[in-house]
């Protein structure tokens, strides 16, 4: 909705004040330079991206563009998880979990919390990291620095399609030059007729600006730095696992592992000590 009421704002205040001032809507509906600018853009993110990172670019424009998943259920259910996979780990050994491990997405535990289930890269680094830690002991310290690292790569690689979508939106303007530029090629070849049809060449050339700048600050810009903050507060469920994870192989209680998960949530959402208490005690 937030998003909705801001692209109405941007419509309503652009096109408004141009029609406000006297302007014809009808002047900037130029296919031609649309073809241009678009066609353009649409040609450098094929170029200067791999098919995996526009796949991602689609998947995450269409994340931004939707409403938005309850955090506050999702990261309850994320604690229960953990708490559930954990106090397995210290009473039976995490070697009773590997059917579960393997097998997350037919796993009875994983499919009790199906909005963390959803994330299949949080599932991943979760079991990824109980295998490990299955496989022998390891200091908190080493856990720690592994666990950093990992998340940086995921997140250096969630943001690759923002940069390049911001990178497109840096050149719109260009683009939009490129457009005009064409525009003026054609008001030349056209010199020697009316100042009616010179005014209306003239006018076409520069909607081509027009459009290259809008679509630069008024779109691609701003929806680039929407995904931008979208993955970095996804990974927040990521630094949740890590000091959640490092506080138990530091030997901490189940609960004080959890809770240490539970400091990196956002404050917008973050339940109270008591809250998570009660939460997991009603899982059990």
């Amino acid at each position: 909705m937030q998003k909705f009421f801001g692209a109405i704002t941007v419509l309503l205040c652009v096109f408004g004040g141009y029609m406000w001032a006297g302007g014809q809507l009808g002047a900037i509906w130029q296919p031609a330079e649309f073809l241009i600018i678009v066609g353009a853009a649409a040609g450098s993110l094929i170029i200067g991206n791999p098919p995996q990172v526009l796949k991602e670019m689609r998947r995450q424009v269409r994340a931004t563009l939707s409403a938005p998943k309850e955090e506050y259920q999702y990261y309850m259910e994320l604690m229960a998880l953990l708490n559930h996979l954990l106090e397995i780990g210290r009473s039976r050994g995490f070697k009773f979990l590997d059917s579960h491990i393997e097998a997350p997405h037919h796993s009875s535990i994983f499919l009790a919390y199906p909005k963390v289930g959803e994330d299949y890269r949080l599932i991943s680094f979760i079991t990824d990291n109980l295998r490990l830690m299955a496989m022998g002991q390891m200091s908190p310290h080493e856990l720690e620095g592994l666990l950093e690292q990992e998340i940086e790569a995921i997140q250096t690689e969630m943001l690759l399609p923002s940069r390049s979508m911001h990178r497109t939106a840096e050149a719109l303007p260009g683009f939009g030059i490129l457009a005009a530029v064409g525009g003026i090629i054609i008001t030349m070849q056209a010199i020697d007729g009316s100042i009616a049809l010179v005014g209306y060449h003239v006018a076409a050339a520069l909607v081509g600006t027009f459009i290259g700048i809008f679509g630069c600050y008024c779109c691609l810009d701003p929806l680039s730095n929407a995904m931008a903050q979208r993955v970095r507060r996804n990974m927040t469920a990521f630094e949740c696992v890590r000091a959640t994870l490092v506080a138990y192989a530091a030997k901490k209680p189940t609960l004080l592992a959890i809770d240490a998960g539970r400091k990196h949530i956002q404050l917008d959402i973050k339940p109270t000590f008591n809250q998570m208490e009660k939460w997991l005690a009603e899982q059990e």
